[in-house]
């Protein structure tokens, strides 16, 4: 693990005490069948051979050198990684029950207390998706309406980088607020001004939480909880930007229920206060204002942060690669024109576009290590038994970085997704959106939303880099639960 300054000095001299008095973690009767990995340390497992700022690096030469299931410890805590495809989809997709409880992950279950949509499990978790899916599709997700919805924030955009008047500029908060605005439309049933101090805010908490979880801090604490707890620094702050996210929810929820028609609900949040109203006699109901802010929190990050990510990532690389971007015009330009709007029916016409599109996600590969899995009781998998309650990592950046499928998988490559007849190509490799039981609720409004406002943007505009593309850093500046392109500024100039 790399050097952390006091916090790690301060953490070696704690583990030293304590390593004398030590006795490795109760060995489960099944450990001889466990799969195989790096021999672990007492009380710190395997956490000396890890990089806190790129963590899924270092699992990608474990699984190199360990096979396609490995066993790791971090801290305590017994970890199975399961590497490339086929492990990957035989344990999300064939066996996608076996594998469907969410994993343990210390920081987020010390903020969430296992409510909400994304670190919740059993039948909590089971109602709440159903609930989820069902209202995002009632709400336009999928449909012309939350197209629409789309395009019109689209516009909003352009405004925006029209006024920057060709100036310099951080893309982050611009494409925050607009991809925030698709969401928040269908939860709060308003958008937001990108001048909105309280909007901004939370964006701002949204993305500091992300930072932070990803960030060498988050990582420690995921690994030695107990100790962290004690330790200032700024993984302190993921349970007061929650706790303030959570407050500004609240109060939207309070200004929707002296109007509330339940005959026209309006929102996801008249939707959930009418579920509340309907359960009320139950008092085992997993519809409670803990469950509503708490999702409401769910869905209003993952619906902001990784969208927008995707989207300031794939910039960046089109700053590096002018010619891909200069194709990208050529297409729209033949297929869209400039008299109007980008639309959905326009995707199938445009496989040069929708090549780029996977190839940026795939590139980036957002979620590395996708969200953590469990199994609920030992489970025989390939040639091992997987003890109950071990959390189980998909590692999908070893899918979407596969070589065989990819060919030079860490170059930037659109025609990874292209037939030499520059028809598109599908892939089974393309996981972005992990897979399975648990994979991201929002991947259709995702698609649809970085395929328009890329799209719309660049029939517009020519992204411009202040730097010369060739010293352009397309490694992440962070790559833990999320990888994190590094800060950049670039010049918006009207076609």
């Amino acid at each position: 693990m790399e050097p952390l300054g006091t916090v790690t000095i301060l953490m070696i001299i704690c583990i030293s005490c304590l390593v004398f008095l030590a006795v490795r973690s109760r060995t489960p009767e099944n450990a001889k069948q466990l799969p195989p990995g790096p021999p672990p340390l007492p009380i710190v497992g395997n956490a000396l051979q890890l990089k806190t700022n790129n963590l899924a690096q270092v699992l990608q030469e474990f699984g190199e050198k360990y096979g396609s299931v490995f066993t790791m410890y971090f801290g305590t805590e017994r970890v199975v990684v399961l590497h490339g495809y086929d492990a990957v989809k035989e344990a999300l997709i064939d066996r996608g029950d076996e594998f469907a409880a969410r994993g343990s992950l210390p920081l987020a279950d010390d903020v969430n207390k296992g409510l909400g949509i994304i670190f919740s499990n059993g039948e909590m978790w089971k109602q709440l998706r159903r609930f989820i899916l069902t209202t995002l599709r009632n709400f336009g997700m999928g449909k012309k309406s939350i197209e629409e919805r789309i395009q019109e924030e689209a516009q909003f955009l352009l405004e925006k980088f029209q006024d920057t008047q060709e100036k310099p500029l951080d893309p982050t908060f611009s494409l925050s607020c607009a991809i925030s605005n698709v969401i928040c439309a269908i939860i709060f049933g308003k958008r937001y001004d990108y001048n909105d101090k309280k909007f901004l805010s939370m964006l701002s908490l949204v993305n500091e939480n992300f930072l932070v979880f990803s960030s060498p801090w988050g990582q420690l604490y995921n690994i030695f909880p107990s100790l962290m707890k004690c330790i200032p620094g700024p993984h302190h702050k993921v349970l007061k930007n929650n706790l303030a996210l959570r407050q500004f929810v609240l109060e939207e929820v309070e200004e929707h229920k002296p109007t509330l028609d339940p005959s026209s609900p309006r929102d996801f949040i008249d939707c959930f206060l009418m579920k509340m109203d309907q359960e009320k006699g139950n008092s085992a109901s997993h519809f409670t204002i803990e469950n509503l802010t708490i999702s409401t929190v769910d869905l209003f990050g993952a619906g902001t942060e990784t969208t927008s990510t995707t989207l300031r990532y794939g910039f960046l690389i089109l700053l590096k690669y002018p010619e891909i971007q200069e194709k990208v015009h050529e297409e729209i330009d033949r297929v869209i024109g400039r008299s109007r709007s980008p639309c959905i029916a326009d995707h199938g016409e445009m496989p040069y576009t929708d090549a780029v599109i996977h190839e940026i996600q795939r590139f980036i590969s957002i979620a590395p290590l996708s969200g953590p899995h469990a199994v609920l009781k030992d489970t025989p998998f390939r040639q091992y038994v997987i003890p109950k309650g071990t959390t189980i990592y998909p590692s999908l950046i070893s899918v979407l970085h596969d070589s065989k499928e990819f060919p030079n998988p860490k170059e930037f490559d659109p025609g990874h997704f292209l037939h030499k007849d520059g028809t598109f190509r599908k892939s089974d490799y393309f996981m972005p959106f992990s897979a399975g039981k648990r994979i991201c609720a929002g991947e259709g409004l995702a698609r649809m939303e970085i395929f328009l406002f890329l799209t719309t943007i660049l029939q517009n505009f020519t992204l411009k880099s202040i730097i010369d593309p060739k010293d352009i850093d397309l490694t992440p500046v962070l790559s833990g639960i999320s990888n994190f392109p590094r800060p950049y500024q670039l010049c918006i100039v009207p076609r």
